[in-house]
């Protein structure tokens, strides 16, 4: 396939499929959906195979790809750096040491990215190796070039971070997963994964979309502000697809929200599944 200036591809890759985009800042279409591929199970095995479904036989090679992980690929944790900390070594092993406490496990079998900072906290997020090692072959095998493996939330914070009033907090939506960061004195606090309630009868496929409520997430951010310490938010601003009944009016004594999105997504994200959304996340608008 010719590559015009500006092109690329993006991966999405969630629990359930992989979507590939192709994106273009400059000329043609700005988003066009190549291919999906459902996951026939769960785990590196199932995406292995999906991957090389959703490859095979297309003519990619020479182009670059960037790779959206659904939050529930990835760990996200916030490290305090040790006191007098002045060595990227000690400030790589209290990293590792909270990571251990945290999940129970060693992490070397984690590939640990994070903003290190040895006078202030900060955040850290982990990829499995072997889900990084599949990604670069099955890449690999087709010609194409990993420029960026990069989980989901870190996406929606780097576009959003500075649109956030003081005092709110953020949340992504996703697929039936909120993912949440708290926020105190304009500072990310803690990050937490929340999975929507599923709704009841006939309308159980519609993960979150009829479940969810302004009482179910004020009860969720409160339980979290308790359990972080935090005072629990007046306001959370959201990101992704909004169910609908956070789209009308808190009522008193609830969190309020907002929805970021309103007016920029138009109608160019609608058609699209929660697998090209999560490809397109962090991509060009």
């Amino acid at each position: 396939m010719r590559r015009l200036p500006g092109q690329a591809f993006r991966l999405g890759v969630s629990l359930d499929a992989v979507s590939l985009l192709r994106t273009s800042r400059w000329t043609g279409e700005r988003v066009a959906p190549v291919a999906e591929q459902p996951l026939d199970g769960h785990g590196p095995e199932a995406l292995a195979a999906a991957l090389r479904a959703l490859l095979q036989g297309r003519d990619v090679a020479g182009w670059p790809v960037s790779i959206v992980l659904a939050d529930e690929w990835c760990r996200l944790w916030q490290v305090t750096p040790p006191p007098q900390a002045t060595r990227l070594a000690d400030i790589e092993a209290a990293c590792a040491l909270r990571f251990h406490a945290l999940y129970g496990e060693s992490p070397a079998a984690w590939q640990i990215t994070a903003d290190w900072h040895a006078e202030a906290p900060f955040f850290a997020a982990a990829l499995p190796r072997t889900l990084l090692s599949l990604l670069e072959q099955a890449t690999a095998d087709h010609g194409l070039h990993m420029v960026a493996v990069v989980p989901h939330f870190v996406t929606g914070w780097n576009r959003w971070c500075r649109a956030l009033q003081a005092g709110a907090w953020f949340g992504q939506l996703h697929d039936g997963l909120l993912t949440v960061a708290a926020i105190e004195g304009g500072q990310l606090r803690a990050v937490r994964a929340l999975p929507l309630p599923l709704p009841q009868g006939a309308a159980a496929n519609a993960i979150g979309q009829d479940a969810v409520s302004h009482y179910w997430l004020t009860q969720m951010l409160q339980r979290e502000a308790l359990l972080l310490g935090l005072a629990p938010p007046a306001l959370i601003q959201l990101a992704g697809p909004l169910p609908a009944a956070l789209a009308r009016p808190a009522g008193e004594g609830h969190v309020a929200t907002q929805w970021l999105e309103a007016g920029q997504e138009g109608g160019r994200l609608g058609g699209l599944s929660a697998a090209s959304r999560l490809a397109l996340a962090g991509g060009p608008r």
